[in-house]
Order: C-alpha cells, then sequence, then structure tokens
C-alpha cells in the first residue's frame, strides 16, 4: 500500500533540532509516537489535563485525518492518556498540533521534553450521507445496548 503524504512543518525550527520527528518504531506500527516539545519539564497532577505542544503542524490530503490515541504503555504504567482519545485532526487545520493529556493515574506524572506522549495514526474519512425515514430496518438486536447480550 502507497503511503499517504502528509506535509510537515516545524513551527519554531531552531526549537526543533534535537527534536525527532513523528516515527514508526516498528515494521508494521499503525502509529507514530509524537514527542512532547516543552521547554521546561510539565507535572501533570492526578486528575489534571494539560495541553502539551509538540512544535509542529501537518496539512492532510482531503480524504484523510489523523487520529491522536494514547500511548499505551504511557496509560497502562502510568495512568496518563489521550483526554478526547481519539483525538482529531481535521484535513482543513494548519494549526499546531497538540495532544490533551489527562492523568488517571494516583501520582503526579512529569512530562519531559521529547518524551513519547500519544500516537498519530493517518486514516480515510468516509462521509456519510444522511436520508431521513420515518422508520429503521428491524435487526435482531434492536435497541439492545451495552450488555445487552450478557456477556
Amino acid at each position: 500500500m502507497k503511503p499517504v503524504t502528509v506535509k510537515f512543518s516545524w513551527l519554531d525550527p531552531e526549537n526543533a533540532i534535537d527534536f525527532p520527528l513523528p516515527t514508526y518504531h516498528s515494521k508494521h506500527a499503525s502509529g507514530m509516537d509524537v514527542a512532547a516539545a516543552v521547554a521546561e519539564p510539565v507535572e501533570l497532577a492526578p486528575g489534571e489535563i494539560k495541553m502539551i505542544p509538540t512544535n509542529f503542524a501537518v496539512a492532510i490530503p482531503p480524504g484523510f485525518e489523523i487520529q491522536v490515541r494514547p500511548r499505551s504503555g504511557l496509560a497502562i504504567k502510568h495512568g496518563v492518556t489521550v483526554i478526547n482519545s481519539p483525538g482529531t485532526i481535521d484535513a482543513d487545520y494548519r494549526g499546531e498540533v497538540k495532544i490533551g493529556l489527562i492523568n488517571l493515574g494516583p501520582v503526579v506524572y512529569t512530562i519531559q521534553r521529547g518524551d513519547r506522549v500519544a500516537q498519530l495514526v493517518v486514516a480515510a474519512v468516509q462521509k456519510a450521507d444522511l436520508h431521513l425515514v420515518e422508520e429503521l430496518d428491524k435487526t435482531v438486536r434492536q435497541s439492545g445496548g451495552f450488555g445487552h447480550t450478557g456477556k
């Protein structure tokens, strides 16, 4: 499968000299790890939400989005996750990519410059064409919600 071209720009190139581009860390990884571009360590107290800068912007081609997802190790080991997971970066957004993190863990977590804080997944977008109808097709499930199968 041919990769999707996403244009990438450092917002402050002089502040990116020591900084990696978002990077796939294995051959079949679906997400690129993205690093925190903080000038000083940032403390994230239990229950606290903060926006973490990345110092970059992107131009995503129409028909695609970038999903911002938690890094599993950060979430499982420390309880730090993306608050609006998955976050969405739309194809027409040109501002700084920022990562909204929340600390669901029991202790303060400190984010250092260069720490990998989230992963970015490029995904195709399928637009919906809504049709107003008086009644929906019947299914076996109907309105059964969470836990309706007893499992």
